[in-house]
């Protein structure tokens, strides 16, 4: 019997610290929101989660640390992540994950865990092929 895992289920969510930042690359569609759902009820946030795609960064304070979901795939330049203070965030104390993050590869912090995700087709249009390296 094959069981189908959560996020939460992962070990290394649950261990997440203060000033951890997680990238999350993949194309339309692929998941992205849904992995990040799972990742904030690891982090113990009950409220709903959506992608903040017109306002940048959405802050969850309620789990057991504050939780920052940012969204890039709007951004024009690099400008507008300094205009909201994206540093304050990654570098505070909470959690930062990053969706589009290869749009803004040039203002990363040196050390970062990037979440891919892709469809894979060879087993089907549901399934989908994550792959972690820590950077």
């Amino acid at each position: 019997m094959r069981k189908r895992l959560g996020i939460w289920d992962l070990v290394w969510v649950k261990k997440a610290c203060a000033g951890q930042v997680y990238t999350l690359v993949g194309d339309l569609g692929v998941g992205k929101t849904i992995f990040t759902k799972g990742l904030a009820k690891g982090l113990g946030i009950d409220e709903p989660v959506s992608s903040p795609t017109f306002t940048i960064v959405q802050i969850y304070d309620e789990g057991r640390l504050p939780f920052y979901h940012f969204d890039v795939y709007r951004i024009g330049d690099i400008e507008e992540m300094e205009e909201i203070g994206y540093e304050d965030y990654i570098y505070g104390e909470g959690v930062s994950l990053i969706e589009w993050a290869n749009l803004i590869e040039e203002i990363l912090p040196e050390h970062y865990t990037e979440i891919k995700i892709e469809k894979d087709l060879e087993k089907g249009f549901d399934y989908r092929r994550i792959t972690i390296c820590e950077y």
